[in-house]
């Protein structure tokens, strides 16, 4: 993600036998919840989502009012005798479990969808659980602009000259404003989004199209598969009248494979917001370079007019107009390794995803032959004038701030400059490699800097960290 203030189903359903009637619903203490330190009543601790089947209709693009059935694909840690979805979205009609009708609740309170199961879910079975609803999206608010952003679905309404438009824009906690999820990053899950709109409006989300159907001069359903596990508030959905422009397959996925690259623009977008994305394949050639093979199966952007901040949605970077630039591009590409692909398993822990990305500046930067250490100098008197604090975030207002972005971002280079390209490079592509896929938290990092790179690169690292002050400027030889 970029601040304003800044720039920038997997395996088959296990079937359980006819039971009896469900007992009634209760309510579990939050310690039922995952125990996020910065957002303690985000999700369900000892559930495992591992595929969410959506499908939305918007039947009048523009306003907020969606139609919708989701079935997530089900596991568990631990015995969970309710299912406590996070949820503050339209009116919930219907939820059934593994076909059966059951009962359910909304705690607007507490921010969940509670459901009461025939019997516990147990660790190692499998169930579906399929929710229908429809209405007006709710509103979440973002914890850490000092200005009004309300993050979620999205609504654009229509003018004499646009199209309306929605979208999502869900990061760090939004997601639940128009999908019962488990909404934390902790629980990643595949998606198989269905959009249905109306003729000649385009539907788009995180993934490969994998169908459209539809009479001619009827409403499109358009199938997008994202297979790789990615947090709920990096999944991308977008309803517009776009032009699609498919650019050739760039070679940089696991083992060279080709990476599918498709850009969503605004019908009528004019030439110097699309200019902004026309080195796409370039900065993937030279992320990868430092970071491994690219994660997923395709990349690209969708537009949005809003003034929004730009948000790096698995493989659909969402890019507002007003932050169409090459520096934002790259900062959003970036987040596709950390981020989308590596998330953090607590909220504290951000500055693994904006510090990383911002990090990826410097390189571009230095692979268009400008001076990296010039910008890090930038970064840290920013850091001086403004004050700056350990990495690791202790309220919601620091999630985004400048020190989870640049002071982030130095404490990579000081490891860069304790131990040099080679070694970093390599440090870099371990940490990319072992953690595909997965969730990790600031000791993780720690632990692997001072075994790839020793106790040299582990001290420079760790006193970028920790330090409540800020440390000297590394500069690189």
């Amino acid at each position: 993600m970029v601040s304003l203030l800044l720039c920038g189903g997997r395996g088959e359903t296990q079937v359980v036998p006819a039971l009896p009637p469900a007992p009634p619903l209760q309510s579990l203490p939050n310690t039922q919840n995952i125990g996020d330190s910065i957002f303690p009543a985000l999700g369900q601790a000892g559930l495992d989502v591992l595929n969410y089947d959506l499908a939305l209709t918007v039947a009048r693009p523009g306003t907020p009012q969606i139609q919708a059935e989701v079935t997530l694909l089900l596991t568990a840690t631990r015995p969970l005798p309710q299912i406590r979805l996070d949820f503050v979205g339209p009116t919930v009609s219907s939820v059934r479990w593994n076909g059966r009708a059951v009962p359910f609740r909304t705690d607007s309170a507490a921010q969940k969808l509670l459901v009461s199961l025939p019997a516990p879910l147990l660790p190692g079975v499998r169930g579906n659980l399929t929710v229908r609803y429809a209405g007006t999206p709710g509103i979440v608010r973002d914890p850490d602009f000092n200005f009004p952003v309300n993050l979620g679905w999205q609504s654009v309404p229509s003018t004499a000259e646009t199209a309306g438009a929605n979208f999502t824009l869900s990061e760090p906690n939004g997601t639940r404003t128009f999908l019962p999820s488990n909404d934390h990053p902790s629980d990643k899950a595949t998606f198989l989004t269905r959009i249905t709109v109306p003729a000649g409006f385009t539907g788009a989300a995180s993934g490969v199209q994998i169908a459209q159907t539809g009479a001619t001069g009827g409403p499109q359903t358009f199938v997008f598969s994202q297979a790789q596990p990615v947090p709920t508030y990096a999944l991308a959905i977008h309803v517009n009248k776009f032009e699609r422009v498919d650019s050739p397959a760039v070679p940089v996925g696991v083992n060279g494979s080709p990476v599918q690259r498709r850009d969503y623009f605004p019908i009528g977008t004019a030439q110097p917001t699309r200019e902004a994305y026309a080195r796409t394949a370039e900065m993937m050639t030279v992320l990868s370079g430092w970071f491994g093979p690219y994660p997923f199966s395709a990349y690209g952007v969708a537009v949005v007019t809003p003034p929004l901040p730009a948000l790096e949605t698995a493989t659909l970077s969402t890019m507002p107009v007003s932050s169409s630039r090459e520096p934002v591009a790259l900062h959003e590409l970036a987040h596709q390794w950390f981020g989308n692909d590596i998330s953090p398993a607590d909220w504290s822990d951000v500055w693994l995803n904006e510090g990383f990305a911002t990090y990826a500046e410097l390189l571009w930067a230095e692979a268009q032959g400008e001076n990296g250490q010039e910008m890090a100098a930038r970064w840290w008197t920013t850091l001086n004038r403004t004050g700056t604090r350990p990495l690791a975030a202790r309220r919601a207002e620091q999630l985004f701030d400048t020190s989870a972005y640049r002071r982030g971002a130095l404490g990579l280079h000081a490891l860069r400059v304790a131990v040099g390209d080679d070694k970093f490079r390599t440090f870099l592509q371990t940490y990319a490699a072992r953690y595909s896929g997965g969730t990790v938290r600031t000791a993780d990092l720690v632990t692997l800097a001072r075994t790839q790179t020793g106790p040299e690169g582990e001290a420079a690292l760790r006193l970028w960290i920790e330090s409540a002050t800020l440390p000297p400027l590394p500069v690189l030889p």
